[in-house]
């Protein structure tokens, strides 16, 4: 069993940064795929970001590439997710997730809360 609890949301204004937490519970951390998803208003939940278990890959979806930087501590068991120039569209709870397998992020293990990002324009 694995938790994960997000934190580092806020508002902000167009083209700040923000930098997301995600701190796991268990022993198992490092056996994860760690992710970013996000769920505006009226949307559906959307993948943003994946981050190998030895934090050596990295996939990005192309609405955040360049901007957003995901990196993991597997000694602390924390996930972040640095997000630069940021814009009114990334507005949207950001959830992290446990993923089981790289490259399916269909395939998700355990979800956190989320955290609420809000960008100004």
């Amino acid at each position: 069993q694995v938790q994960l609890v997000e934190s580092g949301g806020g508002l902000v204004q167009a083209g700040g940064s923000l930098r997301l937490s995600c701190a796991a519970s268990g022993r198992t951390f490092s056996s994860y795929v760690m992710g970013w998803f996000r769920q505006a208003p009226g949307k559906e939940r959307e993948f943003v970001v994946a981050i190998s278990w030895s934090g050596s890959n990295t996939d990005y979806a192309g609405s955040v590439k360049g901007r957003f930087t995901i990196s993991r501590d597997n000694a602390k068991n924390t996930v972040y997710l640095q997000m630069n120039s940021l814009k009114p569209e990334d507005t949207a709870v950001y959830y992290c997730a446990a993923l089981r397998y790289w490259s399916d992020y269909s395939d998700v293990a355990y979800w956190g809360q989320g955290t609420q990002v809000t960008v100004s324009s």
